[in-house]
C-alpha cells in the first residue's frame, strides 16, 4: 500500500497539499492580487460609499475640463461694455408725505484728472488702503473673494475681496447691485481689462470713479470737498485721509459724524502704517504727521435751509436700515417719499426762528455759538413728522437733530422713575418708590448704596438744598441729589436697560451703569430722545421711528422694513411717569410749555456747563424734543450758552420749552384736543423719610400720592389692592405758577458726606397742584 495520502475517492492527491474549499479561500489569482478575480468581486459595507481612485481622478479631471471650458466660453462671450450710467447719474428726489418736493440731490460731482496730476504719495496712500499688491497681482484675487465670502457666510460681516481692478470695473462698467451675474461679469471684464489696459490707466480710472462722500466722485472732487484744494496740492497726510474714506465715505467724515473720529483716525493710521511697511513712506516722516482735520463741507446751494439736513437724515435712515447701500444710493434715480409733513415742518422752523434765531445779534459774541435741533414724532405710529437740523445746511453742516455728542441732561431723569415703577423698586430702607416717596434733596448728599457711601455726591443746581421732598416735587425742581440716589436704589444697570428699551441706542456714548446716569451724562441725539419719549406717550409700547414711507426706482418699489411695537415697560410705569411729567409742565420748570394750549407732559434738561438746554415733551398725539446747543463755528468745540440771546443763562424751561409750545400749538391746530388716558401706580405703602439711624420705613407721608381732586379713589377703595384702573380726568387743569429755572445742571462727583436726615417729612402736594415753594435755578 502506498504511503501517500489518499483522496476520499481513493485517488492520490499532490504530495503535501490538503483539500480546501475554493469558495472559502479564494483562487490563486486572488491571493496573488490578480485582476481577473477583482472584476467579479463586489464591494460591501462602508466601502461602497467610498469612491475609488479612478472615480476621484475622473471627477477632478472632469471638473477641471468644465472650468477650463467655462472660462474660455466666458472670456469669449463677455465683452468690455461701454461706461455705465453713473457717469451721468440722476438726482434722487425727496418728497414730503403729500408728494411735494423737498429737495433733489445726487447730481454727480466729478472732475477727471490724469494720474500724473495725482501726487505719488497720494497714489500710494490709496494703494495702501485698498490694494497694496495692485501692480504685481492678477486682475482678480480669487483667494480674497473666497475669504470675503467665507467671512460673510460665517457671520463675520460683509467684507470686500475685490482688487482695485475689480472695483474699477464695478464703478465704471457695471451696476452696484450685489448679484451673481454681476460678479461673473466683473470677473471676466477685469481679466480682459487687465490684459488690454496698463495698470496706470486702470488706477487712473479707479481714482476718478470712486465715491468719497460729500457727493464727491473722484479724487479731485474729494480734494476740493474736504480740503478746498486741487489734488496736486494734497499732502501725504491729507491723501491718507481721503484714502481712508474709501472704506466708509460718510461714516469717516468726522465733520458730519464727530462721534466717529476715533474710528476715522484709526483707519488713517492703518493707511500710513501700510505705506511705511511697503517702503513708500519713511518711518520718521510718518511719526511726525498729525491728523489733517478736513474743512467744513460746502454743499450745493440746492441743499440750503432745512433741505440738506433732511436729505442727510433720510439717507442715513435708508443705509442704516439696509434698505439700500450708500454707493448704490449715490448713483441716483431714486424717488423717496418721507413721513415728514409740510405743515408741521414749516411750523417747527417758524417756532425756532421766532424764539431763538430772531433773538440773536451779531454784536453778541455768544450768539455765534447758538445751534438748535428738533424732532417731532407721532407716538402711536413712530412717524417723524418734522425735523430741524440747524439754521442752514450750507452754513452749519452738522445735523443737530441726529448728532450724538451733547449731554441730554435732566431729560434722562424720567427714565429712572419709569424703571423704578416698572421694577417695583424700593429705597435703601425698604420703602416702595412711587411719585410720593420722600427723598432727601440736600445739596451734595452722598449717594448711599447697600454697603454704605458710594463716593458720589452730586450738587444740585446752584448748590440749593431742598431737604426732604417727594419724587414728584423733586422732578418738578429737577433735584440731582434725589435722582442720583434713586438710580442707585433701582440699580444703574436696570435704569440703563429701561432707557435702551424705551428707544435710546445701546451704543450711546457715556450711557454707563453708574448713579450719574440719572443726571443725563449720556449723549443721545434729539431724534433718539424723541423716540424714547414717544414710548412713554404710547403707554410703554416701543417701536423704532419711521422716516420713509416709500422708495422706488424706475417705477419699482424697494422693500421697506416692517415696524413692530412691543410693550417694553408696563403701562402703569409709563403712565405714572407721564402723570409726574404733567406736574412739571403745570407747576415745575416747564410752565412755558402750557403755551401749547394742550394737555402736556415734559421734562427740562441742561448739559454740563450749560453747553445745551433741552425740553422733551408730549401731548397724547405728538412727541417733540428741542435742544439749544453751544458750538464754536470755527473750531467745532462745544461752548457754554452763557450770555447767548442776551440772557445770563439758557435753560430748558426757556427757549426750548417756548419753541415746543409754539410748534405744538401750530402743528395740532384744527385737530380735536385729546386728553391723557392714564393707568397709574397707587401711592400705597409710602412713607416719610426715615429719621437718622432708622433703617426701617418711617411714618406715613402726610400727603400720600393719590389722584388729584377729580381723580379721587372711589369711596371704600382706599385699602383695596391696586387694580391699575385709575384714569386721569384732570387733563384741562392749568396752573399759574411759573418756575424760575431748570434746577438740573450736571455736576460731577463731590466729596461731601450725607447730612443727617430730618425726623419728619414736610407736607407734599399731588401732581397737578401748584408748588408751595419757589423753584430752584437762575
Amino acid at each position: 500500500m502506498s504511503d501517500e495520502p489518499q483522496q476520499p475517492n481513493g485517488e492520490h492527491g499532490p504530495r503535501g497539499w490538503d483539500a480546501r474549499d475554493p469558495a472559502a479561500h479564494g483562487t490563486d489569482n486572488e491571493r496573488a492580487g490578480g485582476g481577473g478575480a477583482t472584476k467579479g468581486r463586489r464591494r460591501t459595507g462602508w466601502r461602497r460609499a467610498v469612491p475609488t481612485w479612478r472615480m476621484t481622478l475622473g471627477s477632478v479631471v472632469a471638473l477641471a475640463l468644465l472650468l477650463i471650458v467655462g472660462f474660455i466660453a466666458g472670456y469669449q462671450l463677455v465683452d468690455i461694455p461701454a461706461a455705465n450710467a453713473s457717469a451721468t447719474a440722476q438726482s434722487n428726489v425727496f418728497l414730503y408725505k403729500d408728494g411735494s418736493v423737498i429737495a433733489r440731490s445726487g447730481d454727480v460731482n466729478r472732475e477727471n484728472v490724469k494720474l500724473a496730476e495725482v501726487p505719488l504719495p497720494v497714489q500710494h496712500a490709496v494703494l495702501a488702503a485698498e490694494d497694496r499688491d495692485f501692480y504685481s497681482e492678477r486682475a482678480v484675487d480669487v483667494s480674497g473673494m473666497v475669504r470675503a465670502a467665507w467671512n460673510t457666510v460665517t457671520g463675520k460681516g460683509r467684507q470686500g475681496g475685490s482688487t482695485i481692478t475689480q472695483q474699477y470695473v464695478k464703478n465704471y462698467y457695471l451696476v452696484q447691485e450685489q448679484t451673481v451675474v454681476r460678479k461673473i461679469k466683473e470677473f471676466f471684464i477685469a481679466v480682459k481689462l487687465n490684459r488690454e489696459q496698463p495698470k496706470n490707466q486702470i488706477l487712473e480710472g479707479y481714482l476718478n470713479t470712486s465715491y468719497f462722500g460729500r457727493n464727491a466722485y473722484g479724487i479731485q472732487a474729494a480734494a476740493q470737498a474736504y480740503y478746498g484744494k486741487d489734488v496736486g496740492e494734497l499732502t501725504t497726510a491729507e491723501g491718507a485721509y481721503l484714502a481712508s474714506l474709501l472704506n466708509a465715505p460718510s461714516a469717516y467724515d468726522i465733520v458730519t459724524h464727530p462721534e466717529n473720529k476715533a474710528a476715522a483716525v484709526a483707519r488713517w493710521n492703518y493707511v500710513l502704517d501700510g505705506m511705511v511697511k511697503e517702503g513708500w513712506l519713511g518711518a520718521g516722516e510718518r511719526a511726525a504727521m498729525e491728523f489733517p482735520v478736513p474743512g467744513k463741507a460746502k454743499p450745493p446751494t440746492g441743499m440750503s435751509g432745512q433741505r440738506g439736513y433732511i436729505v442727510q437724515a433720510v439717507e442715513n435712515y435708508l443705509t442704516s436700515n439696509k434698505i439700500v447701500d450708500e454707493d448704490t444710493l449715490a448713483t441716483g434715480g431714486y424717488r423717496i417719499t418721507t413721513t415728514l409733513e409740510k405743515k408741521k415742518q414749516k411750523a417747527l422752523v417758524t417756532a425756532v426762528d421766532d424764539n431763538v434765531m430772531s433773538q440773536t445779534s451779531p454784536e453778541r459774541e455768544a450768539d455765534r455759538n447758538v445751534r438748535v435741533g428738533g424732532a417731532s414724532v407721532e407716538p402711536d405710529t413712530g412717524r417723524v413728522v418734522a425735523l430741524y437740523g440747524g439754521i442752514d445746511y450750507t452754513k452749519q453742516y452738522v445735523d443737530n437733530a441726529t448728532r450724538r455728542d451733547y449731554q441730554v441732561g435732566s431729560t434722562f431723569k424720567p427714565f429712572v422713575l419709569t424703571s423704578a415703577i416698572d421694577h417695583g423698586s424700593t429705597t435703601q430702607d425698604g420703602r416702595r418708590i412711587t411719585p410720593d416717596t420722600v427723598y432727601d434733596g440736600t445739596n451734595k448728599r452722598m449717594v448711599q448704596g447697600p454697603a454704605g457711601p458710594t463716593g458720589y455726591a452730586p450738587a444740585n443746581e446752584d448748590d440749593v438744598s431742598h431737604g426732604p421732598l417727594t419724587v414728584t416735587a423733586a422732578t418738578d425742581k429737577s433735584v440731582n441729589a434725589v435722582y442720583a440716589q434713586m438710580a442707585q436704589d433701582v440699580g444703574p444697570d436696570k435704569v440703563r436697560k429701561t432707557a435702551v428699551d424705551l428707544g435710546i441706542p445701546e451704543n450711546t456714548p457715556d450711557l454707563t451703569a453708574t448713579p450719574s446716569i440719572a443726571l443725563g451724562v449720556a449723549t443721545a441725539s434729539v431724534l433718539d430722545m424723541a423716540e424714547a419719549y414717544a414710548t412713554l406717550a404710547n403707554h410703554g409700547r416701543h417701536g423704532a421711528y419711521v422716516l420713509v414711507d416709500r422708495i422706488s426706482k424706475h417705477g419699482e418699489d424697494l422693500e421697506l422694513p416692517g415696524r413692530s411695537t412691543e410693550q417694553v415697560v408696563s403701562r402703569k410705569a409709563a403712565d405714572t411717569t407721564t402723570a409726574v411729567l404733567r406736574s412739571v409742565v403745570q407747576g415745575g420748570t416747564a410752565t412755558a410749555a402750557q403755551g401749547a394750549g394742550r394737555p402736556a407732559a415734559g421734562k427740562t434738561g441742561t448739559a454740563e456747563e450749560d453747553r445745551a438746554a433741552w425740553f422733551a415733551g408730549y401731548t397724547p398725539d405728538l412727541t417733540t424734543v428741542v435742544a439749544v446747543m453751544g458750538q464754536d463755528p470755527d473750531t467745532g468745540a462745544q461752548k457754554p450758552l452763557y450770555g447767548a440771546l442776551g440772557l445770563a443763562r439758557i435753560n430748558g424751561g426757556g427757549a426750548p420749552a417756548r419753541i415746543w409750545a409754539q410748534y405744538t400749538e401750530a402743528a395740532l391746530r384744527g385737530t380735536a384736543v385729546k386728553n391723557f388716558d392714564l393707568t397709574l401706580e397707587r401711592g400705597t405703602g409710602q412713607t416719610a423719610l426715615p429719621t437718622e439711624g432708622t433703617t426701617s420705613p418711617g411714618t406715613p407721608s402726610p400727603s400720600g400720592w393719590s389722584p388729584t381732586t377729580s381723580e379721587s379713589v372711589p369711596p371704600g377703595a382706599e385699602n383695596e389692592p391696586d387694580t391699575g384702573g385709575w384714569r386721569d380726568r384732570n387733563d384741562n387743569q392749568g396752573e399759574d405758577g411759573r418756575g424760575s429755572g431748570d434746577g438740573d445742571g450736571l455736576p460731577g462727583p463731590q466729596g461731601s458726606s450725607a447730612p443727617a436726615a430730618p425726623s419728619a417729612a414736610p407736607a407734599t402736594r399731588a401732581p397737578g397742584t401748584p408748588s408751595a415753594s419757589p423753584m430752584a435755578g437762575p
